[in-house]
């Protein structure tokens, strides 16, 4: 497929299955495999159009953007599994441990992907480490929905200045992420002009902590994202 990188490596950490036992091991790890098997159990109850996978930033749709999640996706059969503290290889874990078996009899409609921002990546690679672990991840979701159409978000900017390590990092890995696109399978957006002042600064009403939107910012997201979904979701 045109989304295929050459330089793809299977032997990075982006891209292994990671089931976060080592993290976990000092405490919450009963808590944390209670939220796999209900994440697995949220997307057989019905049937799914919209399936959000990612970080704790789409995982903040079932908190801080509870009420905007009701008002635009309440009814539309949308389903979140995102996971706070996700990396690429830990969505990849939840995926290949059975998180999304009993769908493929009917794959999701359109599939919304953001996660990345906890890679982070090593700076000598210039992004390419984290952008293979979404590739990894891209490549497990279309093996098991076949049929969904997938929507590739940038990772948000996070740090307050455009000069900052974190942002140019980020900006690295979304110039490779937008190359997977091939708008037959996967899809691109990138919504970073909703989260940034004219002068590239973070918008502080937004994402107050330089990293998660606030109420408002999931209100702008929702909006910003709405045309293309809405587009996506006919097809």
């Amino acid at each position: 497929m045109p989304w295929e990188d050459p330089s793809y490596a299977r032997d990075i950490s982006a891209t292994q299955a990671d089931s976060r036992a080592e993290e976990r091991a000092k405490g919450g790890w009963t808590e944390f495999l209670r939220h796999h098997e209900d994440r697995k159990r949220w997307v057989t109850e019905k049937n799914v159009d919209i399936l959000m996978i990612g970080d704790s930033i789409v995982f903040g749709w079932g908190r801080t953007g509870h009420e905007v999640w009701k008002e635009y996706y309440g009814t539309r059969h949308a389903v979140n599994i995102g996971s706070s503290g996700d990396r690429t290889s830990h969505m990849l874990w939840h995926i290949q441990a059975g998180g999304l078996d009993g769908m493929k009899a009917r794959n999701p409609k359109v599939v919304v992907i953001m996660i990345g921002t906890n890679n982070r990546g090593e700076p000598a690679n210039e992004g390419r480490d984290t952008a293979q672990g979404v590739l990894a991840l891209l490549k497990e979701v279309h093996q098991r929905l076949p049929a969904s159409k997938i929507l590739l978000l940038a990772i948000f900017p996070r740090e307050w200045k455009p000069t900052d390590p974190g942002r140019i990092r980020t900006d690295q890995v979304n110039g490779i992420l937008q190359t997977y696109a091939d708008n037959k399978t996967v899809y691109w957006l990138d919504l970073k002009e909703t989260f940034l002042s004219q002068d590239g600064m973070l918008r502080k009403d937004l994402m107050p902590d330089a990293l998660h939107p606030n109420v408002a910012g999931y209100r702008e997201w929702a909006k910003a994202m709405e045309p293309k979904l809405t587009q996506l979701l006919a097809k």
